[in-house]
């Protein structure tokens, strides 16, 4: 029996992959949440053997998650089921560790051959992302680096700051100091030549770290 974990902050999508799980012969849910900290929390408690995990998710984003697993959690395999996806975002996954990817456009049928084939070891992709990975094997210089120059840490920092966490609530969150936190931030700033958390916040949309469906 696969134990599953499902990660999505939309309840009626979340609800939805349940009820595809439980209709899969040797498929079983343990857990849901919408929130990419506590799935990283449950996952380490409960060791899941299947994680369905969306990309923009609240408190850790999609490949923050990822890059975690794959520190503590290297046997548990991963599809990733979202609406957002560019080549970017998608080289950024399969580097964390990503197993599959299968976009919320495509048919059931396809989240269902994702789920079978990533879980019994395979990789699957959707045929969208399966065309962005074409492209960006075809134009590699098209590929954005800039997140590759910043830190976990920094990462972290920079999709709360998107999501309008003051600094204090940054340090809050993260359990740092208000004044370790204003550094990260300038450090940001200076990595990536922006000058203000306007810009971070264009940074972290157009990079696929928040969704802007959830902003106002």
């Amino acid at each position: 029996m696969k134990r599953v974990v499902i990660v999505e902050d939309q309840t009626a999508i979340r609800e939805m992959i349940a009820q595809i799980v439980a209709s899969e012969p040797g498929f079983e849910v343990i857990a849901e949440t919408g929130d990419g900290q506590i799935a990283y929390n449950l996952c380490l408690e409960l060791k899941p053997d299947f994680v369905i995990l969306d990309v923009m998710l609240p408190g850790l984003n999609g490949t923050e998650v990822l890059r975690r697993f794959a520190k503590s959690l290297t046997k548990t395999r991963v599809l990733v089921f979202s609406g957002y996806q560019n080549s970017t975002l998608v080289r950024e996954l399969l580097q964390a560790g990503a197993h599959g990817f299968v976009e919320k456009s495509a048919a059931l049928s396809e989240l269902k051959k994702g789920i079978k084939t990533v879980a019994e070891g395979g990789s699957y992709f959707g045929p969208e992302v399966a065309r962005l990975l074409r492209e960006a094997v075809a134009n590699p210089s098209s590929q954005n680096p800039a997140l590759d120059l910043l830190t976990t840490r920094e990462r972290e920092i920079l999709q709360l700051i998107a999501e309008s966490h003051s600094t204090k609530e940054v340090a809050s969150k993260l359990s740092i100091s208000v004044k370790t936190a204003e550094n990260h931030r300038t450090n940001l700033m200076k990595k990536l030549k922006l000058h203000d958390v306007a810009g971070l916040t264009r940074f972290a949309i157009e990079h696929g770290l928040i969704d802007t469906t959830s902003r106002p």
